[in-house]
């Protein structure tokens, strides 16, 4: 496949996943909407609001927006939130509706926008109790781009020394004590969701559940 066709490929599996998202926030009440999600202090409107930033912006528009938080990036988030959040729930999801279909990316890194909605809507649907998931080619297309790189998570770091192997699907990496279950689990437990290590278990899982617990592997 060639680096555009795998790119478009990608940009399909996140508009499919954005699509699934709102489907699933059609139906929230008020409460969950302020409920809090697994994103560090952010309610679930919030995570939905950092989402339709991050599909508006691109790569000179983000880096002015850096460059005016002096590069502290929990400001530059905060900033771009307030900007995409609605006066009320439901604006907020219209906004996000108004995006699903984008490709706009402040990196090339393609995989690691599919990962943005992968991982928030995860953030959203575990607290609430939903139980929709990703696509199977979406969920490996992320983890297998986390345990390459230390990119918008430390899911390498996160990995290192171990073996990890999905159990309903092809994903696979690292060498050491096996980590096994869902290809979901993995990519959430490379993004420093300590919940999802819940769904995993192997040898290997005590060293990664430490290693997710103290560190801070926020999606930005």
């Amino acid at each position: 496949m060639t680096e555009t066709a795998q790119r478009e490929r990608l940009w399909a599996l996140a508009h499919t996943e954005r699509a699934a998202l709102a489907a699933d926030l059609a139906g929230l009440s008020a409460e969950q909407w302020a409920a809090r999600s697994l994103c560090g202090e952010w309610t679930v409107e919030e995570v939905v609001a950092h989402l339709t930033a991050g599909a508006s912006i691109g790569r000179f528009r983000w880096l002015a927006s850096v460059l005016r938080a002096r590069f502290d990036f929990d400001l530059h988030n905060a900033r771009q939130v307030a900007a995409h959040r609605g006066a009320t729930p439901a604006e907020t999801l219209a906004r996000f509706r108004a995006v699903v279909d984008t490709s706009t990316g402040a990196s090339g890194h393609t995989a690691a926008w599919l990962g943005e909605v992968v991982v928030h809507a995860q953030d959203i649907r575990r607290p609430l109790g939903l139980t929709t998931a990703p696509s199977i080619d979406a969920a490996t297309a992320v983890a297998e781009f986390f345990a390459r790189r230390d990119f918008t998570v430390a899911g390498r770091s996160a990995i290192e020394g171990l073996r990890v192997e999905a159990t309903d699907g092809p994903f696979a990496a690292g060498t050491g004590p096996l980590v096994s279950g869902p290809t979901i689990a993995l990519v959430m437990a490379m993004a420093g969701r300590v919940a999802y290590c819940d769904d995993l278990t192997g040898p290997g899982l005590p060293i990664l559940r430490d290693r997710v617990s103290q560190g801070d592997h926020r999606a930005t």
